[in-house]
């Protein structure tokens, strides 16, 4: 083998056997084109160089088609990442079921476009660091299309960059967080009104309506709890007021009392929860014991049936702010009741809001997916979902759309209070 036929060699390196007899299937026969290459003028044999260089490149799958993993001729590969484990493990695995219903019902009928649609699911046990791990093997060993309804804030800020590298779209993440769809990011798309915008329009409403004049605030100490103390500090500025409390707490706590004396003292007549499960059904517990009765409001993050199931009486009257409502097996409206029958059939379990995130979300993806056609790639999705509407359902989902400059679908909520054990609509959606 001489220098050149070497250096090719050294250069041109091939992953499979099969590739290798594609490039050259003998050393003679390398040799041989060597010695042609040699012959031939110097731009003849750079030309030869440069295509064989293209015949690896081709080899490898380089270019766009490494945004395309995850499609094959008869499936997309779907991957979510949930608190199977972790204080929201009730969330989470309600968000799987919900997705993997929609995803049955979608493959019975014959899949998108041909090809059927499977889920692979990671357990981050809501813990940001195990979301980023999560992340990487979904990537980069099951190769995944399209990340769908990764539950956390602070989760899917930590794994978004794992995505992005790859040039995988972070569609719909089970958040209300300002960050899923800010800055603007090709590969970003939200669907929850934001817990900022929530809590600014909903404050302002109860506050003049009760006619308090003492608001307090417990939130979470990270980004989720953040976004709530931001946004019921914006409505209260523009009523000219303050927080006469704050007071917060990290992640995973159990304990309340040291911050619900602080509040009691303060003698706050409203409590802004930046709260999820335990955290809202503790603090409420704790308040109540201590004689302390102030109205309490949450986000969407708190509007769950669990809150009643698990706090009992002591959560009768608390506020929420909300989209689509929990769906009751004996709700009033019979598809949403008919729905719920199905899951809880499918499931052995009640469905939950969350089931019902879950269902929406694949079901707004498998409408742009749809809408790309056969050649399903990252660009033809984006494409389509950028010019698609996501009509109201029958669970009363405000209209929503995306364009390539918009990846909030909606910014519409409404309020929610707990009467007589149960989750009730109060008002109409307000922006």
């Amino acid at each position: 083998m001489n220098m050149l036929t070497k250096k090719i060699f050294k250069q041109v390196t091939v992953p499979t056997a099969t590739h290798a007899v594609t490039l050259a299937t003998t050393q003679a026969s390398a040799q041989a084109a060597v010695m042609t290459a040699t012959r031939a003028k110097h731009d003849s044999a750079h030309g030869w160089l440069k295509m064989l260089w293209l015949s690896a490149a081709l080899a490898f799958g380089a270019g766009s088609a490494i945004a395309d993993q995850g499609v094959s001729s008869n499936e997309i590969l779907i991957g979510t990442i949930q608190d199977l484990s972790g204080p929201l493990a009730g969330y989470g695995k309600a968000v799987r079921n919900g997705m993997q219903m929609r995803m049955d019902e979608i493959n019975e009928q014959g899949g998108v476009n041909g090809r059927k649609l499977r889920l692979v699911t990671e357990d981050s046990g809501y813990d940001p660091k195990r979301a980023v791990l999560a992340a990487q093997k979904l990537v980069n060993q099951d190769k995944i299309f399209m990340m769908l309804a990764h539950i956390g804030t602070a989760q899917n800020n930590a794994a978004m960059p794992v995505l992005f590298d790859k040039n995988i779209v972070n569609f719909m993440p089970v958040t209300a967080a300002r960050e899923m769809y800010e800055p603007l990011n090709r590969l970003k798309y939200a669907n929850f009104a934001t817990y900022y915008d929530q809590m600014r329009s909903a404050l302002p409403i109860l506050i003049k309506e009760k006619k308090l004049t003492k608001v307090c605030v417990i939130h979470q100490d990270d980004e989720f709890g953040l976004e709530v103390l931001r946004g019921a500090e914006s409505a209260l500025k523009t009523m000219n007021m303050e927080f006469a409390e704050k007071t917060s707490f990290k992640r995973g706590a159990t304990d309340f009392s040291s911050q619900v004396a602080r509040m009691k003292s303060a003698g706050c007549e409203m409590v802004v929860l930046g709260t999820i499960i335990r955290e809202t059904v503790g603090t409420i517990a704790e308040a109540r014991k201590n004689g302390f009765n102030p109205l309490f409001i949450g986000s969407s993050a708190a509007y769950t049936d669990l809150i009643h199931k698990l706090g009992g009486k002591a959560t009768e009257g608390m506020y929420a702010t909300m989209t689509v409502p929990h769906p009751y097996l004996d709700e009033a409206s019979k598809p949403i009741a008919t729905w719920a029958n199905k899951y809880k059939t499918r499931f052995t379990d009640d469905p939950t809001v969350f089931s019902v995130y879950g269902y929406i979300i694949v079901d707004a993806f498998i409408r742009g997916a749809q809408k790309a056609g056969p050649n399903l790639t990252t660009d033809s999705f984006i494409k389509a979902m950028d010019t698609t509407t996501l009509p109201t359902d029958i669970f009363g989902s405000p209209e929503g759309k995306f364009t390539p400059t918009q990846r909030l679908s909606s910014n519409r909520s409404r309020l929610s209070q707990i009467q007589d054990g149960k989750w009730k609509i109060i008002s109409g959606y307000f922006e």
